[in-house]
């Protein structure tokens, strides 16, 4: 049971305990708590909704943020693909700034082997790439 139930559950008790109490003291106090526990009820539903608000609200912007993710990757693969399609066509420097560029993305320990694999694509087509022009 979530806490502010059990805040409401007794302040309903107090309710009825200040509603048979024989003395206007003994009434006084058992509204006084009701009213109290009433209040913490609240607060504690209050913080209950903003919880849950806020766990969807992230959950929102993680799936923004995954559809943001995909959409840029699926720019940079395009972007990718066309600078293949006109590599042998870059001047000689442009190409090695390319490669020096793509080369160092990602973390340091990554890097010869990132360099090694950009190598070998681009020399198994290196003679592939450009003859689709129109």
């Amino acid at each position: 049971m979530f806490k502010f139930l059990q805040y409401r559950a007794k302040a309903a008790a107090y309710g009825e305990l200040a509603k048979s109490s024989p003395g206007k003291d003994d009434t006084r106090k058992f509204e006084k708590l009701q009213d109290s526990l009433a209040s913490r009820a609240d607060n504690e539903q209050v913080l209950a909704d903003q919880y849950v608000d806020a766990v969807n609200a992230g959950e929102t912007e993680r799936l923004r943020g995954a559809a943001l993710a995909a959409e840029e990757e699926r720019v940079l693969r395009c972007l990718g693909a066309a600078v293949i399609m006109q590599w042998n066509s870059l001047p000689t420097t442009l190409q090695r700034e390319i490669f020096d560029t793509a080369g160092s993305v990602g973390t340091l320990l990554e890097t010869a082997a990132l360099r090694g694999q950009l190598a070998r694509f681009l020399h198994k087509h290196k003679h592939d790439v450009g003859s689709h022009k129109a």
